[in-house]
């Protein structure tokens, strides 16, 4: 039998109050596709930053082993010349650096000891379009949106040779086309030979890519099964994940009386300085209470501009038109402004722009609306655990203690944080961008039926998102957008995947 290219035995690994992997064992086969499948929290990730040296030797038991030999990795750079690579959910890149500067740093092309800007950019432009990308090298990471900054990722690990190469939700914030481009470029490097380990919660992904499947839970190793001679199909590996059935994906919702109009825009434009371009063109929408308005629209169409120059405008867009809340013409100069007047706006980067990583769950939850607990310019500790406790309960956050780090959470409970955080300014209309990107099937229900309840209650929302199954489980009426324009609205109802497409796709 042939050695497993990849072997971790018996691997254990603690946080404070939390017991992440509990005696997992994780075997790879040389050449295969393997994806790790798992709810948020059951340490697929974890498992993978100690095969990857982000965790050291010392700071877990067990033991690695590849081709056979021993590992005893004391860093990343360990990890990189035993020839492993990884791109992680969260983006390593900076965003001050252009593209082609990213794809290079550490690995710089040189002529001498001078760098070799020319020849770097040459390169850059071919590792690029083996991602499907289409953008100047030269363009600063932060003038690009998340989606484009992860497919900038995976061209970065392209770079250097590596025999295996782990994806933790790589396609999370890509739109069906680049998902399916991703996922023919793996194929492809596993006929070059290169060993894939892949992480997601698209469990139809998995099933179309995978050669074997290892699910965890609760920090250990629930079955391994091999795609090509078991059965396995979406409710079993649901089954194995949370331990249950989940018959339907998107709870059902009592159909909610439509009330007043809450947000209305018209001949909404947006000019960004830095693209030096138009973004929004003339967009008319208009949002009722109780009902969750879906936007729809391939990546770079303009939802998040959108979503951004509504909230108050944080990127300085140059806007003109009109935007009224509860029928009066708003003018708002930032988002604290759109606050006030009863806004909110969930990011798509919860860990970039969302949450403050470094600080605890109740902190991060009264974070936007300090003034009520807030006295004589001091904040009550007491009331802010109170409060924090408080949107623990209601969104089943599941964390040791409101003073845990949020760094420390699962990916599901650090966006019911975010959530959390909107939910204390006590919103009439709230923005979720992008609400369940990198959310295990459990958590994104607990999610959606969060929603269902804030709607039943007159809340609006206003969903952006990729996933077209979402936008139709989720939405009452959807409008789709395509390059920074509204190309049609439907009810649900009317609404399928292929009339969505059709507009998406109509430049």
């Amino acid at each position: 039998m042939e050695t497993p290219i990849l072997e971790m035995k018996s691997i254990t690994k603690e946080f404070p109050g939390v017991k992440a992997l509990d005696n997992v064992t994780f075997s790879v086969r040389r050449g295969e596709i393997h994806c790790l499948v798992g709810e948020n929290g059951a340490g697929k990730s974890t498992l993978m930053k100690v095969l990857s040296g982000v965790h050291p030797y010392g700071t877990y038991s067990g033991e690695i082993f590849i081709e056979g030999e021993l590992q005893k990795f004391n860093g990343i750079r360990d990890s990189e010349r035993a020839g492993i690579a990884i791109i992680y959910q969260e983006l390593a890149l900076i965003p001050e650096l252009s593209v082609y500067e990213n794809i290079f740093l550490g690995n710089e092309v040189t002529n001498g000891v001078v760098i070799d800007s020319n020849e770097s950019i040459s390169q850059a432009v071919d590792i690029l379009k083996k991602v499907g990308l289409d953008v100047n090298p030269l363009t600063k990471i932060k003038n690009l949106g998340v989606g484009k900054q992860q497919l900038i990722e995976i061209a970065k690990a392209l770079k250097k040779k590596v025999k295996i190469l782990i994806l933790d939700e790589p396609t999370a914030a890509l739109n069906e086309t680049d998902s399916d481009n991703l996922l023919r470029l793996i194929r492809g490097l596993k006929e070059q030979g290169v060993t894939c380990i892949l992480i997601s919660h698209k469990l139809r992904e998995v099933l179309e890519i995978a050669d074997t499947i290892t699910v965890l839970r609760d920090g250990k190793t629930v079955t391994t099964l091999d795609v090509h001679k078991d059965k396995v199909n979406e409710p079993i590996l649901i089954k194995h994940m949370v331990g249950r059935s989940i018959e339907n994906v998107f709870p059902k919702r009592e159909k909610v009386k439509v009330g007043k109009e809450l947000l209305r825009l018209e001949n909404w434009s947006a000019y960004s300085y830095a693209l030096g371009r138009d973004i929004l063109k003339n967009v008319n929408i208009s949002v009722h209470a109780g009902e969750i308005v879906g936007i729809a629209g391939l990546m770079g169409s303009g939802r998040t501009e959108l979503a951004k120059s509504i909230f108050g405008n944080p990127d300085h867009y140059r806007l003109s038109g009109k935007v009224f809340i509860n029928g009066v013409e708003q003018k708002f100069r930032s988002p604290h402004d759109a606050i006030k007047s009863s806004m909110a706006y969930v990011t798509e980067d919860r860990k970039g722009n969302g949450l403050i990583l470094i600080e605890d769950v109740k902190q991060n939850i009264s974070l936007a609306n300090l003034k009520e607990i807030t006295v004589g310019g001091v904040i009550n500790e007491n009331e802010e655990i109170l409060v924090a406790n408080k949107y623990c309960s209601e969104l089943n956050i599941k964390t040791p203690t409101v003073q845990q780090k949020v760094r420390n959470l699962s990916g599901g409970n650090q966006q019911k944080v975010s959530l959390g955080k909107w939910l204390f300014v006590k919103p009439g209309i709230m923005i979720l961008d992008e609400p369940t990107r990198g959310i295990d099937v459990g958590a994104k229900y607990e999610i959606y039926t969060i929603m269902n309840s804030l709607v039943e209650q007159g809340m609006s929302i206003i969903m952006i998102s990729s996933e077209l199954p979402e936008i139709l489980g989720m939405s009452d009426r959807i409008y789709v957008m395509s390059a920074g324009k509204i190309k049609g609205e439907m009810p649900v109802e009317d609404a399928s995947q292929e009339s969505i497409m059709a507009l998406a796709v109509d430049y």
